[in-house]
C-alpha cells in the first residue's frame, strides 16, 4: 500500500510536516487545551451523580460491548454512550432505551473520532 507523502501542519505559520493528519502533535494538543478552556464542566453538561448511578446500572444491565458482541466477541463494556449526541437536550440525554449504548473504551474512541467528529471542534 502507497504510503503519503507528509503535509505540512495546518496551523498558520507552523511548517511541521506531518503523515495522516492535518496537525502536528504541538498543535493538537494546543487546540485541544483551547477547546477544553471553553467546554463546560462535565458536570454542567449532565454527567454528574445522577449520571454516575444511572451509567453503573446500565452497565450492570448491559456488561459486553455491543460493537464486539455483534461480531461475536465477548469484550466487558465500560462506557455508555450516547448512539445521538445529545448536545445538551436532556430528554436525548436520558433516553435510555432509545439512546444510550454499552460500548468498551476502545469502541468508544473510535465511535467519538469518525462519528461524531472527535468530540470536539466541529460544533460538538
Amino acid at each position: 500500500m502507497p504510503v503519503s507523502a507528509p503535509k505540512p501542519c495546518s496551523y498558520v505559520g507552523c511548517a511541521e510536516l506531518v503523515r495522516g493528519g492535518n496537525r502536528c502533535d504541538k498543535h493538537k494538543r494546543e487546540l485541544r487545551k483551547q477547546y477544553d478552556s471553553k467546554r463546560e464542566s462535565s458536570t454542567k453538561r449532565g454527567y454528574d451523580g445522577r449520571w454516575r448511578k444511572a451509567r453503573l446500572g446500565y452497565l450492570a444491565k448491559h456488561p459486553l460491548c455491543v460493537k464486539h458482541e455483534a461480531l461475536g466477541k465477548v469484550v466487558a463494556a465500560t462506557v455508555v454512550d450516547h448512539i445521538v449526541p445529545h448536545k445538551g437536550d436532556k430528554d436525548l440525554f436520558w433516553d435510555s432505551a432509545n439512546n444510550w449504548q454499552a460500548l468498551c473504551k476502545q469502541c468508544h474512541d473510535i465511535k467519538t473520532a469518525t462519528e461524531d467528529g472527535g468530540g470536539w471542534g466541529r460544533g460538538a
